[in-house]
């Protein structure tokens, strides 16, 4: 595609690096075969191949309007057009820019300012959400059935391991997941203690961006992903090997920390060093191989690959492999190239979308008989937990041999 990006862009480089990816575009469709929101909708400019052609529009300086905000609103950010894409086109970022600039020229309601607002100061902050999600657990059964079930039941963590060992990696606790499924960071703790790993914490580390960044917030997104850099450095610094991921979620967002802040002069080097440090969790316990684990004694389990680690990491078949190779039978999941509709904020911005996505998901799912169902990312976890007739839980909680026989 050809466009010449409008000179009423002040912020010129970030118009013309959306730019370069739009000219990649050769506009063959490919990428609707598998998008989600296309697929439901059958609307041209719910895929990405309509959607790119509404961001071409505003970066020539043709009028930007609520209808453009509502259909990259629509878009879940699952990447699957990037798995499908022949020409490499890095739609994730162009959305990225996309929104951030149709926010600046398209005035949103009062309710929904406020609401956008209240989830970006609520869900990236551990104080506040841990104090909101503790009250919800009082008051569960006064709280209307949508809200109620989206808090899971709250689950001891166990015993996590000290620093103890000489290898050390970080570990990023992250928003929500120490409020609502701590066990999940515990787990990783003790399964890496057993390959002679300690895991080091540091307090200052919060939210990866990854939340205001889908919100068109950028520049909070970025204020976010420097603390996390000031926070991580020393500990770089005193030889810690890897940044471990156990939220894919956060993984996709920090190994990107590079690219989103390669025109900071301060913090460019840094971020790119971060981001060659980061590591999903099941890459480096595939690598480590604990020892001492227990046997899944051929129970079935139903997988669902993360968007974010299938298709913006890039991570395929790990966790798989090492459900298997524990004594795990994995139960046959069709489409699993689709998303489950929860996305981050979607679930709660774009429900009618998300819900419907949630059915067909869990359909699939649990069609083949599993026991219980497994994912890697906490959103997908908590969306899927909603409405499953199964257990849901996160794969390294198979692997702990303090929890995975309960």
């Amino acid at each position: 595609m050809d466009l010449r990006v409008s000179t009423s862009y002040e912020d010129r480089a970030a118009a013309e690096e959306a730019a370069r990816i739009v000219q990649k575009c050769v506009h063959c469709g490919f990428c609707n075969a598998t998008c989600p929101t296309y697929q439901l909708l059958g609307d041209e400019l719910d895929g990405p191949r309509g959607r790119i052609y509404l961001m071409k529009s505003m970066l020539e300086g043709n009028t930007v309007s609520s209808r453009t905000q509502l259909h990259l609103d629509r878009c879940l950010t699952c990447r699957s057009c990037e798995s499908t894409c022949p020409s490499g086109v890095r739609y994730g970022r162009l959305l990225e820019i996309g929104r951030e600039l149709a926010e600046q020229q398209v005035r949103r309601s009062s309710k929904d300012r406020l609401v956008r607002f209240a989830l970006r100061k609520i869900m990236t902050s551990r104080k506040w959400f841990g104090l909101l999600s503790r009250i919800g657990r009082w008051v569960r059964p006064a709280l209307p059935p949508v809200i109620a079930k989206t808090l899971p039941a709250r689950r001891d963590a166990g015993r996590i391991p000290s620093i103890r060992h000489s290898r050390r990696m970080l570990l990023l606790d992250g928003c929500v997941q120490p409020a609502l499924i701590p066990v999940i960071n515990a787990a990783a703790a003790r399964v890496l203690d057993r390959a002679g790993i300690s895991v080091v914490v540091p307090p200052e580390a919060g939210c990866c961006g990854a939340l205001s960044l889908h919100l068109g917030a950028t520049a909070e997104a970025e204020r976010y992903m420097r603390r996390n850099i000031d926070a991580w450095w020393p500990e770089i610094e005193k030889g810690c090997e890897a940044i471990v991921m156990t939220a894919s979620g956060c993984g996709v967002t920090v190994r990107e920390y590079g690219q989103l802040l390669a025109r900071d002069r301060a913090y460019a080097e840094k971020a790119a060093r971060i981001s060659s440090l980061t590591r999903d969790l099941s890459e480096v316990v595939a690598v480590e191989k604990p020892g001492g684990l227990p046997s899944g004694n051929a129970r079935r389990v139903a997988y669902h690959a993360p968007c974010t680690l299938q298709h913006g990491q890039k991570v395929h078949g790990q966790v798989e492999e090492l459900l298997r190779r524990y004594g795990w039978q994995l139960a046959t999941v069709r489409e699993a190239h689709l998303c489950c509709g929860s996305a981050g904020s979607y679930s709660l911005l774009q429900p009618r979308i998300a819900n419907r996505l949630l059915r067909n998901k869990l359909a699939v799912l649990q069609e083949d008989q599993p026991e219980l169902i497994a994912s890697a990312n906490i959103g997908c976890l908590l969306h899927l937990g909603k409405e499953a007739r199964l257990p849901v839980r996160h794969w390294i909680e198979l692997l702990d041999p303090a929890i995975a026989q309960k």
